[in-house]
């Protein structure tokens, strides 16, 4: 069985202990943080599979993780465990790009389940909440479900949205602090998985999904 290499991120050194003790022997626990900033540092230091993230902690919130962390182009993936189970709460992580979001009255078997399930690129909800979500997004502006948009990473979208607003490879290089090849490697990515045959037809198919 696949080993998941897992981050636990809460502000209560207590509960991440119980996490440990409760967790199955498919995962490895290789650290702890307790607020925004040690979580950001110790994410880009241990490089984890998967990251337990809390919704309210010190120094802005599990949002504010997800912000520094995927903006940064790291491709961990994050499942959400909180007490609450507030509309706010939950799509502000989940748009934010977590992977999944479970109450902390899981148990041990079944959080063991969803950290292996969002390693493999599934989303994870509780039960009670798999609804809610889907109603909620449901009843707000979100964009429809869209298969060829959702192929898509979210680094390959933000270089698709820079090109549809006209920036050019060195430009979207220094806006996304990566190098020209790395932009032009998700260009090529972006254009065979959209079948597409140029840049001109990527800024048009964004800008009919108002991507820019």
């Amino acid at each position: 069985m696949k080993t998941v290499r897992v981050l636990i991120v809460d502000d209560h050194r207590l509960f991440r202990s119980g996490v440990r003790a409760e967790l199955g022997p498919s995962i490895q626990v290789v650290g702890e943080a307790e607020d925004v900033e040690s979580a950001v540092a110790t994410i880009a230091e241990l490089e984890p599979d998967v990251v337990l993230l809390d919704v309210h902690m010190p120094g802005g919130g599990g949002v504010e993780v997800l912000r520094r962390v995927l903006g940064s182009g790291a491709q961990v993936r994050f499942l959400a465990l909180s007490v609450s189970d507030a509309a706010e709460d939950v799509i502000g992580v989940i748009r934010g790009g977590a992977r999944g979001y479970v109450t902390k009255t899981i148990s041990g078997a079944e959080l063991t389940d969803a950290i292996s399930r969002v390693a493999d690129g599934d989303a994870v909800f509780s039960p009670r909440l798999a609804g809610f979500v889907l109603d909620a997004f449901a009843s707000t502006e979100a964009p429809p479900i869209d298969p060829e948009l959702d192929s898509l990473t979210q680094r390959e979208r933000e270089v698709l949205r820079l090109i549809a607003r006209g920036y050019a490879y060195k430009e979207i290089a220094k806006e996304l602090f990566i190098s020209v090849k790395t932009v032009e490697t998700h260009v090529s990515s972006v254009l065979r998985k959209l079948q597409l045959s140029n840049r001109h037809e990527l800024s048009r198919w964004a800008t009919a999904r108002r991507l820019v």
